[in-house]
């Protein structure tokens, strides 16, 4: 009984921890790292943020996180946190992979050959009809589908796979979006995969797609892109594979088509060209058989932050400013060892002075 107490308490606390704002993935992990649990984070919350010379946080009452987690339970839903034993693997590698998602499905499609298929929401009937059929091999040969469950190459990538198809939407788990996937969105929950990040009840808002876009990506050994025009969503889920050293697809379009030019500037920058599921399948899977066990995750390596004195928080504070700098560069012109880095940027992020960025940047808010 007291271990079940225990477990409760942890829940609640992590859940806290994780919807009080101003923390993000990368902060989150910070706190458990250097505090060890996330009531002793909890606790060091208002010292940490009057140091990064802001406005204290508040985290959610309790009794608002116990509302959440009784939602999340009743619509037959489980929160899954990064660290538990079967919280995706991969997705668990990025740096800023979720603290805490919402799923309800099969979560042995996660270690299923996942690749990511994305693309265009106004594709080509073509396009559609390729994406489906490429699915559908792709779940044949005992792949797994990762989606956005967008209209057009999302809603037919699902369609294709089939049974074998996780689905990241970008609201809460119970909230369907777009409106007229309601029934495949459900389907998806009871026989595939389905994953938000946001909290039950949630409208998807513009801010939020970016967000689902990079754990699209990081589900997947792969990214391929079916059909984007420049500037599309799909690209940006193609250059967060990247960033996260992910293999990049995409399927060749005709020059005069402007939905097949984000896939042929992919190719020209080094994207594989893909033209069936096998090579699909033969860019993600071991020539050798035996080379298939993937080491376990070892997460974002970062050492965890120290304390660090005010001349440390003057030299790195001077050193910010609004344009995106990367954090490797913060630690050589400052002097400071990576560890106090880390701390100073958690103290201003926590005051709402620091924002982060793709790639391992930040920028000072």
């Amino acid at each position: 009984m007291r271990q079940a107490t225990r477990r409760v308490d942890d829940t609640v606390a992590r859940l806290r921890l994780i919807r009080t704002p101003t923390i993000g993935p990368v902060s989150y992990r910070q706190l458990l790292s250097r505090f060890g649990t996330a009531a002793a984070a909890l606790e060091a919350l208002p010292m940490l943020a009057r140091r990064g010379g802001g406005r204290v946080p508040e985290p959610p009452p309790v009794a608002a996180v116990a509302r959440e987690c009784a939602l999340v339970e009743r619509i037959g839903a489980r929160l899954l946190f990064l660290g538990d034993h079967d919280y995706p693997a991969l997705l668990a590698e990025i740096d800023n992979a979720p603290p805490v998602l919402t799923v309800r499905g099969d979560l042995s499609l996660t270690r299923r050959t996942p690749v990511a298929l994305v693309g265009a929401r106004n594709a080509s009937a073509a396009a559609c009809r390729f994406a489906r059929s490429l699915a559908h091999d792709l779940a044949a040969e005992g792949a797994s589908v990762v989606s956005g469950l967008a209209r057009g190459i999302d809603t037919a990538a699902h369609e294709g796979a089939g049974a074998a198809t996780i689905a990241v939407i970008a609201g809460g788990i119970d909230v369907a979006y777009p409106p007229e996937n309601a029934a495949l969105q459900e389907r998806i929950a009871s026989d595939g995969l389905l994953i938000a990040e946001m909290p039950p009840g949630t409208e998807p808002r513009a801010r939020h797609f970016p967000h689902r876009n990079r754990i699209i990506a990081g589900l997947g050994l792969g990214t391929l892109v079916v059909e984007a025009a420049p500037k599309s969503g799909s690209l940006i889920t193609a250059r967060l594979a990247g960033e996260q050293g992910r293999e990049v697809m995409a399927i060749p379009g005709h020059p005069s088509d402007p939905r097949a030019q984000g896939c042929n500037t992919l190719i020209r920058d080094g994207a594989i060209l893909i033209q069936t599921a096998a090579d699909v399948l033969e860019q993600l899977r071991p020539i050798d058989a035996r080379a298939a066990v993937r080491a376990p995750a070892s997460g974002w390596g970062a050492p965890p932050p120290e304390d660090a004195s005010d001349a440390d928080r003057a030299r790195l504070s001077d050193l910010l400013g609004p344009v995106p700098v990367a954090i490797d560069e913060l630690v050589r012109q400052s002097g400071c060892v990576p560890a106090v880095v880390q701390m100073v940027l958690l103290e201003l992020e926590l005051a709402g002075r620091l924002e982060r960025h793709a790639g391992g940047r930040v920028s000072q808010c």
